[in-house]
């Protein structure tokens, strides 16, 4: 049987997995906010604070693949860089065009946007 301290402990990895969790869903939509790193976060704390809850997020049908993917270090597929691309660029052309005023800032965030991009097409790739 596990004592309090066990049941604190668990219950604080618990409450960080829902924090990083929250933070990494809003990252998905909010520019500039990462998401895998607070996903990871999160199933890092679910399975040191829950094994239901880690099992519950791996089998999760959006968020499951991408962390299953990214934990076993295989590339990203196509399909979820497109998906990524397409709501990078349309969270950066609304914030751009509705948010921004900043010639600058708005200059910022086409490079910050650019460079993801980048960034996107060719993760995974094998290098020779």
């Amino acid at each position: 049987m596990a004592s309090l301290g066990q049941k604190l402990r668990k219950g604080l990895w618990v409450v960080l997995g829902s924090v990083f969790l929250v933070i990494g869903i809003i990252g998905i939509i909010v520019p500039l906010l990462p998401t895998t790193p607070f996903l990871l976060l999160a199933a890092g704390c679910f399975a040191k604070g829950s094994k239901i809850l880690s099992n519950k997020l791996l089998a999760n049908p959006w968020l499951g693949p991408y962390l299953r993917a990214t934990k076993e270090g295989s590339p990203l597929t196509w399909r979820w860089r497109i998906a990524s691309m397409a709501f990078l660029w349309a969270s950066m052309t609304l914030t751009i065009v509705f948010l921004v005023e900043d010639l600058i800032i708005r200059a910022v965030l086409i490079v910050i946007s650019l460079v993801v991009t980048l960034h996107l097409a060719t993760v995974g790739r094998k290098r020779r």
